[in-house]
């Protein structure tokens, strides 16, 4: 057998020991130093067998995370800077493109090869370049320019084809984000959009942070999400100080991720029907948002449990009695409206013909993307974070997975209404079976050494990952949080195609990537 048929049959984990050096300061996941062939070796591998769950950099180096899914090997492989420059994996993978692009704007670093070399979240207004860089540089102007028309988006050509912008400010009160369509009469033939108008600096206003300072910026990175990434940054954090959290707080943490992606599953399936002319729904749904959300406040003091979840446990208790009451009067409500709800939804036959073949996407590209959440598991990638990398409680608890396959507008409702379902099984289960105990582990303070870790939590949008280096002192020298937007952005434009221009509002909502989980 030959060197690179062997490499072939090692699982992930085997050919990065054979083949890189270990980095005994990680915790959460084993993290790899590699050259530069073994650099681009994954990522010719990638998308075929091998999934990329995160790139991203620091001041000497750029960072991989790597799933692979037959063994459930999860790795950080690290590649240092030579020249300002490293090989792009974006030019054998373009699921790494925008990933890489965003990486030459915050610290300069070039991508060899990349294919799409534009600005991604620099658009020409920062005081600095690279502000992530230690040197970084002056910016050349301090005026602000309007980048929606200074922005190269890619041409198309043909007769009749004409173009549609839209956005970066919407008529709704949402976030700006502009997308470019061009159109053939009605049918978009390409979609670009053009984001981060939502950059908030978050990784810089990390730095230098103690843990539980740092906790409320990653709190507030997404808020529909604060539950995701506040449990996802906080188990990034343990690992790296090797702290376990209370059993009681790991499993309040699991009851507000259930909440919280029963409020957001919940608002996201009466948003898609109104976006189909159905507001009958919307309006119905949004009754069920608005009850779990106010069940949320009671139990935890805040609608979205902000700042609920927080470096080495938690930092509010659930009164046993008033939470057991709120929570079976929400839940036994639930039950009975959802299915109602349901039953409409599945048996109008106007609001169907809009849902069904709509915004396609093929499980090819799922897969291809690593697409997490109900956008990757509606077109048949079968993954959740839960499940395939699971961490406590629910490593305890029997979680099932809803897969399918057409990957339409339907597909993504209908792996929402299951998971709907789910979590409230879910949220009976661990009411029913929360034990009694602590709600937080001590944190050491000074930890007299450099540590890292990393972590994955399953949000309702998919798998939220968080990556940290802490310094000598214990402070926050590094975070780097990845929404699972990044990958369904993309998948976006890729459904809009050969759809018409009407159906996007439709297409997007059933996706519902966030802005600034990707702006960061």
């Amino acid at each position: 057998m030959s060197t690179e048929q062997t490499r072939q049959k090692q699982g992930l984990i085997q050919l990065l020991r054979a083949n890189g050096q270990e980095q005994r300061a990680q915790r959460g996941a084993p993290r790899f130093r590699i050259d530069a062939a073994m650099w681009e070796e994954l990522g010719g591998r990638l998308g075929k067998g091998l999934d990329l769950m995160g790139l991203w950099a620091d001041a000497q180096d750029v960072h991989m995370a790597l799933f692979a899914p037959d063994e459930k090997d999860f790795a950080i492989v690290s590649l240092a800077v030579e020249d300002g420059a490293f090989p792009s994996i974006g030019a054998r993978h373009p699921a790494a493109i925008r990933l890489e692009r965003a990486i030459q704007d915050l610290y300069g670093h070039g991508a060899r090869g990349l294919p799409d070399g534009r600005p991604w979240l620099d658009h020409g207004a920062w005081p600095i370049r690279h502000p992530l860089n230690e040197k970084a540089d002056a910016a050349q102007s301090g005026e602000e320019k309007d980048e929606t028309q200074d922005y190269a988006f890619l041409p198309v050509e043909g007769e009749g084809v004409h173009e549609i912008p839209v956005g970066p400010v919407h008529a709704g009160i949402i976030e700006p984000g502009h997308f470019r369509f061009s159109c053939a009469g009605e049918t978009v033939v390409r979609l670009e959009e053009r984001l981060g108008y939502t950059h908030k600096g978050v990784e810089r206003l990390m730095q230098g942070k103690p843990p539980a300072e740092a906790a409320r910026i990653a709190a507030r990175t997404c808020g529909d999400s604060t539950v995701a990434y506040s449990f996802a940054f906080a188990r990034a954090c343990e690992a790296a100080l090797e702290v376990e959290v209370p059993p009681r707080a790991a499993w309040l943490r699991a009851l507000m991720a259930e909440l919280e992606r029963l409020a957001n599953h919940l608002g996201d399936t009466g948003a898609i029907c109104n976006d189909a002319a159905f507001a009958f729904l919307h309006a119905h749904f949004g009754v069920l948002r608005e009850d779990v959300l106010r069940a949320a406040d009671t139990c935890f003091g805040h609608r979205l449990m902000m700042d609920c979840i927080v470096p080495g446990g938690v930092a509010r208790d659930l009164d046993a009695e008033k939470g057991a009451h709120v929570l079976q009067l929400l839940l036994d409500s639930l039950d009975e409206r959802l299915e109602k709800l349901v039953e409409i939804y599945d048996t109008t036959a106007s609001l169907q013909d809009r849902v069904r073949n709509t915004g396609r996407l093929s499980p090819a590209l799922a897969q291809g993307f690593a697409a997490g959440g109900y956008v990757g598991r509606a077109s048949g990638r079968a993954f959740d974070a839960r499940l395939s990398l699971p961490y406590p409680p629910y490593d305890s608890l029997a979680v099932k997975m809803h897969v399918m396959h057409k990957g339409d507008v339907n597909a993504r409702v209908w792996v929402r209404i299951h998971e709907i379902r789910e979590s409230i099984g879910l949220v009976r289960t661990i009411m029913h079976n929360m034990p009694q105990g602590d709600l937080t582990a001590e944190l050491p303070g000074n930890t007299a050494q450099v540590r890292e870790g990393v972590a994955v939590v399953e949000g309702f949008r998919g798998d939220v990952l968080a990556w940290l280096r802490l310094d000598e002192e214990g402070l926050v020298a590094r975070c780097h949080l990845r929404d699972p937007s990044w990958f369904q952005w993309p998948l976006l434009e890729a459904v809009i195609y050969g759809n018409i221009v009407a159906d996007f509002p439709l297409c997007n909502k059933s996706f519902n990537c966030s802005y600034s989980g990707h702006d960061l």
